[in-house]
């Protein structure tokens, strides 16, 4: 994984490009913006900071906004910026959380709010280890796929602080743009730094099931899953993209997806725990 060295701030002047790509918040508010430059491109987060991403996503520059704390800088790049670079080096990288079980790692996918921070929290403070919170990077091996750790550290909103983070649990600082907090990996949330084979992967449900249900998956199923949920730079850059859709097809093919389901209620999560625990070492589930 790559370092991020922050420069010193600066103001975002206007751009004389139009953003080829942006992503908005679902109430349309936008979040990020995409421009090429001569060398690269620019990727703007408005009122934060503006990170420069060399053509071959190796080499980040930040500039924050003049008061953006550079906590807020390194948050930026960890969580956004990074997870793209890696994909623009020809890196699969999708938006899931992931944690290791005794026969391999587990993935979780699925859109924010449906718990792939929660998941990954319950499993790291009972006796497993995370492997990452999100920007889930997977690289073939042979036997299938392996996840390489990201960093060290979960992203939690106050509610599921208050059950799963004790008093000895190291809080990075706050950042200037989110109420969710993000706690280091410790005693308290343990994490893998090591590479775990992928053996199941699960595609969050939106949480309206009473019980908890686990669904194989076709593989034309999973390829959607996959690419929607997909880190990409440049989506318009068209051989990426094919190789892209190509590596998920190739990925999407082992028996190894499912569609997961349950209550979202914290009283149900050991159970939901167990249950995967289970389902994962249960060799007939993949046939």
């Amino acid at each position: 994984m790559q370092d991020l060295s922050v420069t010193s701030s600066r103001p975002q002047r206007p751009l004389r490009t139009q953003p080829f790509h942006q992503w908005e918040f679902p109430d349309g508010t936008l979040w990020a913006e995409f421009h090429r430059t001569h060398d690269g491109y620019l990727l703007r987060f408005p009122k934060l900071a503006d990170f420069t991403v060399s053509r071959d996503g190796a080499n980040v520059a930040c500039f924050p906004t003049p008061g953006v704390s550079e906590a807020t800088a390194q948050h930026l790049f960890l969580n956004q910026v990074l997870p793209l670079a890696l994909s623009k080096q020809g890196r699969l990288v999708f938006h899931a959380s992931a944690v290791e079980v005794e026969s391999g790692a587990v993935a979780f996918v699925g859109e924010s709010g449906r718990g792939k921070s929660t998941l990954a929290a319950t499993f790291a403070t009972s006796g497993h280890r995370f492997l990452t919170d999100d920007g889930l990077v997977v690289a073939e091996v042979a036997g299938g796929y392996e996840v390489i750790p990201s960093h060290p550290s979960i992203r939690l909103w106050a509610d599921s602080e208050a059950v799963f983070v004790g008093a000895g649990t190291i809080r990075a600082p706050a950042v200037d743009f989110t109420s969710k907090s993000r706690f280091l990996a410790g005693d308290e949330i343990r994490f893998c730094d090591q590479p775990r084979l992928l053996r199941r992967v699960y595609f969050l449900g939106d949480g309206s099931a009473r019980e908890l249900t686990i669904e194989l998956v076709k593989p034309s199923e999973a390829v959607v899953e996959w690419v929607k949920h997909s880190f990409l730079l440049d989506i318009e850059e068209k051989p990426r993209l094919a190789s892209h859709f190509d590596e998920v097809a190739k990925v999407a093919i082992l028996p190894i997806h499912y569609r997961l389901d349950y209550p979202r209620r914290f009283e149900s999560l050991a159970a939901v725990r167990r249950a995967i625990v289970e389902h994962a070492q249960d060799e007939t589930s993949a046939a």
